[in-house]
């Protein structure tokens, strides 16, 4: 039998900063570099190691010797457990600070480019109940803290709505209140768990596969237009129909209510069948002067009165004055190349995803603008020689590439086709630093902004603006 080893521990740390994904960084009295989730830059800890490695530790607070005047105390009280939120015990000023420290050193050390100026971070005036869009899964099983997992009198079989701890996808953290979307959210999520539970209605079973009653999605538009999503295992027409026409006498001012069956293994939802039960088949936000359809497959920018701020941001970076060609790529709905279209004589969006591209199109219709084009196809394939010749040389090129930043492909044509002006929007400043020192080799950076588009997270946007050298 092998020998068991040691657990490690780490007394008296001091928690020094914020490295990537919301983990803390500390040192060791070794001088090893240490990541720790759940404190604050200031907090001295003793620590827990549950890895190591050549070049840093990772490990777990087991006790706080010292708090850090950064700290306070959490609003949320599913907030140790949830973890969605995981900034919460930070001050609103000093989360602004580590973010905007985020996209300086991703900029600064990785990307090894220096801006000639860091812009203040665009702070968020809402910092709860901001989002759009939230997802709600109904379980049997409720999850248990440490301290009730110690107690033998307390069952987790309990049928419950809310999210997924970490770690845990067959059990549910029981949400009372959740600050992130604003009224009637709560009351909507709270009423569909009473109701459910009123009608019989099974909670699902990850583990076995079973049980009616799956997931939920509440979309509430600036606009005060609300949609309301349930995804069910089987198809039971009477149980659905009986659920549904009780969430519509409740809340009649539903603008929107779709059902789906979904009888596989997973809650991915975007390659079935949406019903429509009741309602338009969309909801429309707005941003500024324009209008977006959301459909309840629809991709949107998830606190809405901040991406208005991020949006303006892009513009104001973009210096349009209404004689520029533009190339939007990523564009998802077109929702950048819709709303800087105003300022441009001509835009082009390329995006992945066709369905994506389809809601452009209608959303272009709607708002009665004329001088965008959009095509659905992976930018590295569609943005070739070719297409630059079709649609003229771009004088200005914004991209907003996923988390993972652009294929060397797309980089390299950038190189090639050697727009005036770039703008860089990224959700990722690693992978954005990335690019930006593989562009330096024609570009200079002129300006770097952190924008905040979730208070309470780690989450952080970047929006950089790039010149052609002279």
């Amino acid at each position: 039998m092998g020998r068991r080893r040691k657990k490690k521990i780490y007394h008296d740390i001091e928690i020094t900063g914020i490295a990537d994904k919301g983990k803390a960084v500390g040192r060791t009295a070794e001088g090893e570099v240490i990541f720790v989730k759940g404190v604050v830059p200031g907090d001295v800890v003793d620590i827990l190691r549950t890895k190591k490695r050549s070049k840093y530790v990772e490990g777990r607070a087991i006790e706080i010797k010292s708090y850090s005047k950064e700290r306070v105390e959490p609003f949320c009280e599913h907030f140790n457990y949830c973890g969605g939120c995981d900034w919460q015990q930070m001050t609103y000023e000093t989360q602004l600070q580590h973010k905007e420290d985020l996209v300086k050193n991703a900029i600064l050390r990785l990307g090894k480019t220096e801006p000639q100026a860091f812009l203040p971070i665009a702070a968020c005036a809402d910092t709860t109940f901001y989002r759009n869009k939230m997802e709600y899964s109904f379980s049997c099983k409720r999850w248990l803290s440490p301290e009730e997992l110690n107690d033998e009198t307390i069952s987790n079989k309990e049928d419950v709505l809310g999210f997924h701890p970490k770690g845990a996808f067959d059990k549910i953290i029981d949400i009372k209140k959740c600050w992130l979307q604003p009224d009637p959210s709560n009351e909507i999520r709270l009423e569909s768990k009473r109701l459910a539970i009123e009608q019989g209605l099974t909670f699902f079973d990850a583990y076995l596969n079973e049980g009616f009653m799956r997931n939920m999605i509440i979309r509430l538009a600036s606009t005060g237009e609300l949609m309301l999503i349930y995804a069910f295992y089987s198809n039971e027409q009477e149980q659905i129909k009986t659920f549904l026409d009780a969430i519509i006498e409740r809340f009649p001012q539903i603008t929107s209510l779709f059902y789906v069956v979904n009888p596989k293994k997973n809650d991915f939802l975007l390659d079935l069948d949406f019903e429509l039960y009741h309602g338009k088949d969309h909801i429309i936000e707005q941003l500024g002067n324009t209008k977006f359809k959301i459909g309840p497959k629809s991709f949107f920018q998830t606190n809405s009165k901040q991406a208005k701020v991020l949006y303006d941001q892009v513009v104001a970076f973009a210096g349009l004055d209404g004689t520029q060609n533009v190339y939007d790529l990523y564009t998802g709905v077109g929702s950048i190349a819709l709303y800087v279209s105003a300022f441009a004589k001509h835009v082009v969006g390329i995006e992945e995803i066709p369905a994506a591209i389809a809601d452009a199109k209608i959303n272009m219709a709607m708002n009665q603008i004329e001088n965008c084009t959009f095509y659905a196809g992976d930018v590295k394939d569609v943005l070739t020689d070719s297409f630059a010749q079709e649609h003229g040389a771009p004088d200005l090129v914004i991209t907003d590439p996923p988390r993972a930043g652009m294929h060397p492909d797309v980089v390299e044509m950038f190189l090639k086709l050697a727009a005036p002006r770039i703008v860089y929007v990224s959700c990722n400043p690693a992978t954005q630093a990335r690019d930006i020192q593989m562009l330096s080799e024609k570009y200079d950076l002129i300006k770097v902004q952190a924008v905040d588009m979730f208070p309470n997270t780690h989450h952080v946007e970047s929006i950089a603006l790039l010149e052609l050298k002279s």
